[in-house]
């Protein structure tokens, strides 16, 4: 150690071998991404002028420096494409900031991409170790979280709306905060990324795009003042017209007028990453996040892998929590049908629950509630009226659950199809499949199709 000077830095690199690897390891599917490849490396030069564009590395280098010249607590939101690199520059920017401080706010607002929970979330984590891995290597509980239950919220942005200011409430504004944003930032996606900056006034915004073309308009504090998002309306809408000004552009405040809009600082980024830009299977990201989330039901020790199938269910009767799908409308005499061999989100609702039969309880609108964690309803006992739930959500948290979220996000099919021991007829698994369902068109490529083969008989 002697012949390093301070400013060298040590890297020790492990073999990882945990019970969420072994797990993960232990689908053929998945195996191959485990896989060693050779990848040209990039280096990334720093730019420090912040009226131009500038490259990755000297962006996170700009924002350190702006960040340590403003006083308060700086909120940084980042924002751009898909693929542009959001996800890289955050672990970065995350990393940096830990080496200044004890801990770091991190606000997720991608439902299809999450990084610390299964996907379909929005939530706050207090970060206090550096991120070194995907997704799937730390999943973690988070200090607020809801389940919205899709991968995408273009058909209830209001609702998306609301579970973010709903989960920013709970943000102390103590230490620094990121927020990540989705991809999707074309026509009502750019007009719903301007009403999330409204909403969540950040003092800082990276806008990351690509450098031979533009998807965005600079995001300016002019630009969100001004412009009209899909929920909210430009503060020049009616003054243009009062004025008769029909470049909106060219119309400025009068002189002496308080401006009450907030001001943020604009970072613009254009990543210079091997793949930026590449369209990458989202789908197995969120997979790998998923069973990354079951892979804490394995036991701590080295030892073998068990398959979920042999793994002891908690038993919950239907009258101790209220049941609701919250991406379509269900009739109730098919709600059991659905709900069978499911991902729900585990949910906690201030009402009480209270049911006077011991048939299931039904919620008749989508609460914006704690989510505890997420389990698999591997069964449905009709007779004795209990859920029969597979979770690696502790007892302690399970205790405060009284409500079950269904929503649109799947179960891998690799834990359906690769089970192990299974000998015959693999349960809920059929290759007779109907392309003619909606949406079926996507899993054409698939040896095997899914199709749930309804076990509980309900009138």
């Amino acid at each position: 150690m002697a012949r390093f000077s301070p400013d060298c830095a040590v890297v020790l690199l492990e073999h990882l071998d945990t019970p969420v690897t072994r797990f993960l390891l232990s689908h053929p599917s998945l195996s191959r991404s485990f896989e060693p490849q050779v990848r040209r490396q990039c280096l990334l030069r720093p730019v420090p002028s912040p009226h131009r564009p500038c490259r990755a590395s000297g962006g996170l280098h700009t924002l350190l420096f702006f960040l340590e010249e403003d006083e308060g607590v700086p909120v940084v939101l980042v924002c751009g494409p898909k693929n542009t690199g959001k996800s890289t520059f955050n672990r970065y920017l995350i990393n940096l900031l830990l080496n200044r401080l004890p801990v770091v706010e991190y606000m997720e607002c991608d439902i299809g991409q999450a990084e610390f929970t299964p996907p379909g979330c929005i939530s706050l984590s207090s970060i206090t170790e550096p991120i070194l891995g995907p997704p799937f290597t730390h999943q973690q509980m988070p200090g607020k979280m809801v389940y919205y239950g899709q991968t995408s919220c273009e058909q209830d942005t209001e609702r998306y709306l609301d579970v973010v200011k709903y989960v920013f409430s709970y943000y102390k504004k103590e230490v620094p905060l990121v927020i990540n944003t989705m991809g999707w930032v074309k026509g009502e996606g750019l007009l719903l990324l301007i009403d999330i900056i409204r909403l969540l006034s950040p003092s800082h915004i990276v806008q990351m795009d690509m450098c031979d073309w533009k998807v965005m308009p600079p995001l300016t504090s002019e630009h969100i003042h001004f412009s009209a998002g899909l929920h909210t309306k430009g503060k020049q809408q009616s003054k243009c017209k009062q004025l008769g000004v029909g470049n909106m552009e060219s119309w400025k405040y009068p002189e002496g007028e308080d401006v009450s809009a907030p001001q943020h600082k604009l970072l613009y980024v254009h990543p210079e990453f091997p793949r930026a830009g590449v369209r990458v299977h989202s789908s197995i990201l969120r997979d790998m996040s998923i069973l990354g989330y079951l892979g804490h039901l394995q036991s701590p020790d080295i030892g073998a892998v068990l398959p979920l199938h042999s793994l002891v269910p908690y038993q919950v009767p239907f009258n101790a929590v209220a049941l609701r799908v919250v991406h379509t409308d269900v009739a109730p005499s098919n709600i059991m049908y659905a709900v069978n061999a499911s991902w729900v989100g585990l949910c906690c609702i201030p009402e009480e629950v209270r049911c006077q039969t011991e048939g299931p309880v039904l919620l008749t609108q989508t609460p914006i509630c704690d989510c505890l964690g997420f389990g698999i309803v591997r069964g449905v006992d009709m007779e004795k009226k209990l859920y029969h739930i597979l979770t690696p959500v502790p007892p302690a948290n399970l205790r405060l659950v009284n409500c079950l979220l269904l929503g649109n996000i799947a179960i891998p099919s690799c834990v359906l199809v690769g089970q192990q021991g299974i000998e015959g007829e693999i349960p809920y698994v059929t290759s007779d499949y109907n392309y003619s369902i909606m949406g079926s068109g996507k899993l054409r490529k698939k040896k095997q199709h899914l199709k749930r083969r309804f076990e509980c008989d309900y009138p």
